[in-house]
This record gives structure tokens, C-alpha cells and sequence, in this order.
């Protein structure tokens, strides 16, 4: 297991470290190209090339309802927890008012839409596409990576540029995006959707064998491209004042989120190979395409890169325990 996960994490710790020491020789405006590249062309391609790679015959049933239901629970658990942060932040600003002899602007910290949507959207996406597909398929059998390729899939084209990018259009942009048609047009119009749409109904068709090889290289750019782009926002991080932001999402993401989803399939008796592959997949860091979506619709970039840098070193203990905990033959 320490070597599998060493494998995994090799690429992540040499592309986002390289990304902390470029910010500082690459122009201001950098990330947001980079991040709006891979939004309109990078993963799109990535999603392309997996719809024709995927075999979804084997997957049918049960994989796709499970992915929505995890998505869902995660939206749902999320919005809780904003609504409790809002009401305790709301009374420590109250007490502060009431303790000050002068009027003080406000230090409410879920004041700004921007950042309510970045913790919502952390909370519930999760990296299933650089990190799961890397680390889950060395836990499960091979004829079951149909359902962590599935949950990859389905989160990414559903939940990431989907129900994320509807949520992302309605907290950002300075909330100039909150007419229903607005949000609608946001969804129909992600290029990740057509994508998969154009992979799925090719997945037959055989492709030149250049452009076929030039599809599985494109990955060898668009994965470093992504953790680039974390390495810059992660060092414009302002230490814990800036971490402390991400903690909560980071949590709900690698803990308690998989925690509901194991106990609800050995609930429903789903045998122990699908259930782990949920498990794994469903407990996977906050996702790098949060960074995409706020670069894209104005999120709050510092709590969505504070969550991805928590819950990716919380993920070296929460592998372990997973597999320990509904890995085992029950």
C-alpha cells in the first residue's frame, strides 16, 4: 500500500511544486489563462478520451444511481454545514460588535457569496479523475474498476460540470448570474458535456492512429497542466489565516462524506468490491477542477485551494482506513 500511494503522489508533489516556484516568474494574468485553457480545452479532451476508453456495458445498474446519491448526499451535507458555519460566524460577529466601543465593518466571513459557493463546491466534488483513477483501481479487482471508472465519469460530467458549474454561476461572477436562464445556459453550454456526449456516441468508431495517439498524450499534459495551477494558487496562500478557511470542506470531503456512503452500501448488503470502489472514490481530496470552475465563474480561489491542500494530505491516513474499514470481507 506505502508503494502504490508513493507512485500516486510522486506526480502531484513534483508538478504542484514546480507550479509554488514558477508563480513568481509568470505574469499576474497566468493562472487565469491556464485555468480557462484546461475549463474549455484541457479537460474536455480528458473527458473525451475516457468516454471512448470506457466500457459501459459492465456498469449499468447500480454504479450510476450510487454515484448520484453520493453527489447528492454531498450537496445536501454541505449546504448544512454552510448554513451552521453562517449562524455561528453571524453570533461571534454580534459578540464582537457588542464588546467594541466603536462600529466595526463586518468579519463575517461567509458574507460574500463567492466564497459560500467555493465551500459548497469543495465540499462536494471530489478529484476522481487525476487522483481516484491513480490510487482506487490498486484496491479493487479488475473486473470492478467499471465502477470507479463510472463514479469518475458520472461525478466529472454530472457533478463537476453540471450541478458545479450551475452552483458556480449562481455564487459567482459578483452574483450577476442569478436568473434561472442564466444558470441554464452555463450547463448546456460546458464544453466538458458535449464532450462527453461526442465520446460516448464515437465509443465504436475507430479513430486515425494519430489522432488516437495523440488523445492518450494530450493526458500527459492536461494532468501536469492542473497540478500546475494548484501549485500558483496554493502560494498565494496567506498560511493558516488562509488554510483555516478550507478545513471544514477538507473534512467533509476525505471523512465524513465516504463515511455515510460505506454505511449506507453495507446497509443495502452491496458486496465488498463496489462498496470499496464508492468508499475510495467518494473520499477522493476536494477537486483541482474547483480551482477551474473559480477561475472561470469568480469563486473564492483561497478556500477552494486551502481545501485541496487539507484534504490531499488527510488522504495518506484516510486510504488506509478505508480499506481497513469496508475492505474487509464482512
Amino acid at each position: 500500500m506505502a508503494d502504490t500511494l508513493f507512485q500516486a503522489y510522486m506526480p502531484l508533489l513534483i508538478w504542484t511544486g514546480l507550479g509554488l516556484l514558477l508563480f513568481r516568474f509568470v505574469p499576474d494574468a497566468f493562472p487565469r489563462f491556464l485555468g480557462r485553457s484546461l475549463y474549455w480545452v484541457g479537460i474536455p479532451v480528458q473527458i473525451f478520451t475516457l468516454a471512448r476508453q470506457t466500457d459501459f456495458s459492465g456498469s449499468v445498474g447500480l454504479a450510476p444511481f450510487a454515484t448520484m446519491m453520493a453527489l447528492l448526499g454531498g450537496l445536501g451535507l454541505a449546504w448544512l454545514s454552510l448554513q451552521g458555519l453562517r449562524r455561528w460566524s453571524s453570533r461571534q460577529v454580534t459578540a464582537e460588535e457588542s464588546d467594541a466601543e466603536l462600529p466595526q465593518p463586518s468579519s463575517d466571513v461567509w458574507q460574500n457569496s463567492s466564497r459560500r459557493g467555493s465551500f459548497i463546491v469543495s465540499s462536494m466534488i471530489g478529484n476522481t479523475g487525476f487522483v481516484g483513477l491513480a490510487i482506487a483501481p490498486s484496491f479493487v479487482d479488475p473486473q470492478y474498476f467499471g465502477w470507479i471508472v463510472f463514479y469518475s465519469v458520472t461525478q466529472n460530467v454530472i457533478g463537476t460540470y453540471g450541478i458545479g458549474v450551475f452552483l458556480s454561476s449562481y455564487y459567482g461572477r459578483s452574483r450577476q448570474g442569478t436568473k434561472w436562464l442564466v444558470q441554464l445556459r452555463d450547463v448546456l453550454t460546458v464544453p466538458s458535456l458535449w464532450a462527453f456526449s461526442l465520446g460516448y456516441l464515437t465509443h465504436t468508431m475507430p479513430l486515425p492512429a494519430a489522432v488516437d495517439a495523440g488523445l492518450h498524450a494530450s493526458l500527459w499534459v492536461i494532468i501536469p497542466s492542473a497540478l500546475l495551477l494548484m501549485g500558483m494558487r496554493v502560494r498565494q496562500l496567506k498560511g493558516w489565516k488562509s488554510l483555516k478557511l478550507g478545513v471544514v470542506s477538507a473534512a467533509l470531503k476525505v471523512l465524513v462524506m465516504p463515511a455515510m456512503v460505506g454505511l449506507v452500501a453495507l446497509a443495502c448488503h452491496l458486496p465488498m468490491e463496489p462498496r470499496l470502489s464508492l468508499v475510495l472514490m467518494s473520499g477522493m481530496p476536494s477537486a483541482f477542477a474547483g480551482l477551474i470552475l473559480a477561475e472561470e465563474y469568480d469563486l473564492d480561489r483561497e478556500l477552494i485551494a486551502s481545501s485541496i491542500v487539507i484534504s490531499t494530505l488527510l488522504l495518506l491516513v484516510t486510504i488506509p482506513m478505508w480499506v481497513l474499514l469496508f475492505g474487509d470481507r464482512l
